[in-house]
């Protein structure tokens, strides 16, 4: 069974070294690329105030989290669903530092410690889409990913983006549906047969261009030679055919 995690977080600042905290959590399953519904949501108390960037950010204010419960009272349930999971960050360094340092305050050594490995969307992206900008906004936007409700940033709303994203980004939403390597075997979960079907016994018709519909195409084939300084291709596959 291949187990994923959708992760984001928000915080009261940019530095766990200088003493910011986590003040929500937000998790997503995925399990043999399917998204079972099973979320994992925690706003937290951080015992410290905000600072005001952040607040701006994801609109959690002290009044709203100061009676959330501290981050000592849920990290065994975070870790709990965590277990042994992949776990896929947009940005990872940033959450994952975040992450250690609060279990570093309850003695449960890393993060890494406890799951199966990290995927950081953002070194996938900046590798897919080089020069490009590449946070969450903007690959929504390119990989078609409605965000349309995102006004302020929210760590489940953020880490369910990012699984459609990472689908997105990966093999489409198809892929949710069929898995080719299916290992369950049983009867109506993706193991089925389909029938040869030889395309030679069909007589496809050919549609001839109009002359002007020819005009045009070697019209564009020509601003196409000329764009290119005259280092078309098609010209010396036509002398081979």
């Amino acid at each position: 069974m291949s187990r994923q995690i959708f992760l984001d977080t928000e915080t009261t600042g940019l530095s766990p070294d200088s003493g910011d905290r986590i003040v929500e959590i937000g998790c997503v399953e995925m399990v043999n690329r399917r998204l079972t519904g099973r979320h994992l949501h925690f706003y937290i108390n951080p015992e410290r105030l905000n600072s005001e960037d952040a607040v701006r950010v994801h609109g959690l204010t002290d009044e709203f989290l100061a009676d959330k419960p501290p981050s000592a009272a849920l990290v065994d349930q975070i870790m709990d669903y965590c277990e042994g999971a992949e776990v896929i960050i947009h940005n990872a360094a940033f959450d994952i530092g975040f992450l250690n340092a609060e279990l570093a305050r309850c003695g449960k050594g890393k993060f890494t410690d406890h799951i199966d490995g990290v995927i950081d969307t953002l070194l996938m992206a900046r590798e897919m889409f080089p020069g490009k900008s590449n946070n969450l906004d903007a690959l929504c936007r390119r990989l078609e990913v409605d965000n349309s409700h995102r006004t302020l940033h929210g760590a489940l709303m953020d880490a369910e983006l990012l699984a459609e994203v990472y689908i997105n980004m990966t093999r489409g939403q198809d892929a949710l549906l069929i898995e080719a390597d299916d290992e369950s075997g049983g009867e109506g979960q993706g193991a089925f047969d389909v029938a040869a079907i030889d395309l030679r016994s069909f007589d496809l018709p050919v549609i001839q261009p109009t002359q002007e519909e020819a005009d045009a195409f070697d019209k564009a084939l020509q601003d196409l030679d000329k764009a290119s300084g005259g280092k078309s291709l098609w010209k010396s596959l036509e002398a081979v055919l």
